[in-house]
């Protein structure tokens, strides 16, 4: 179940607002200006289904973002809990940065945890299957796997090359929670 937990950014051990339902996580995102979405598959995709199948299984949305916002690629990316560099990509985005671009991801399948550094606030958002989120460019954010990641995602970039971690140095991000799976 997707969910949001907005915390104080000096207290990390004291839930302010903890919402499950995908309305009202959207709302609460929305205020920010986060992109928060539910999609469904056009075509049944499953462990395994090829990247091709998977952006033919979501066109609509994918085509619909790419008018709204000029994205000009689209690709998938997917981490199993076997893979021998599971660590080295987990740890990659796990300290506070930011982008030059939007960082959108669509859950395909598996999960993932964004927490943005929105003014004096951490908003913590568990993104399960069926999750679109739009990070805008230049927010603080970082980004968990977990330790076993197991999950499939769409990436849309307006510029790959563009899409580079940019490292705030605030240890902020080792104050609050990891995702555990």
């Amino acid at each position: 179940m997707s969910e949001l937990r907005i915390f104080s950014d000096d207290s990390p051990e004291q839930v302010e607002t903890h919402a499950t339902e995908h309305t009202e996580i959207q709302a609460l995102l929305a205020e920010k200006g986060i992109r928060f979405e539910r999609w469904e598959a056009a075509q049944a995709v499953a462990a395994g289904t090829s990247q091709e199948e998977i952006i033919t299984a979501y066109k609509n949305d994918i085509d619909r973002l790419i008018a709204e916002d000029g994205y000009q690629t689209v690709d998938v990316v997917s981490l199993s809990s076997d893979h021998p560099e599971k660590d080295a990509f987990r740890q990659k985005f796990l300290s506070e940065h930011t982008h030059s671009e939007d960082e959108v991801r669509f859950f395909v399948d598996g999960e993932g945890l964004f927490s943005l550094h929105l003014e004096q606030k951490v908003y913590e958002v568990l993104c399960q299957k069926g999750d679109l989120i739009s990070v805008p460019a230049n927010t603080k954010h970082w980004f968990d796997m977990g330790p076993n990641p197991n999950f499939a995602a769409i990436r849309l970039f307006n510029n790959p090359e563009g899409w580079v971690a940019n490292f705030s140095g605030s240890d902020i991000a080792d104050k609050f929670s990891r995702l555990e799976n």
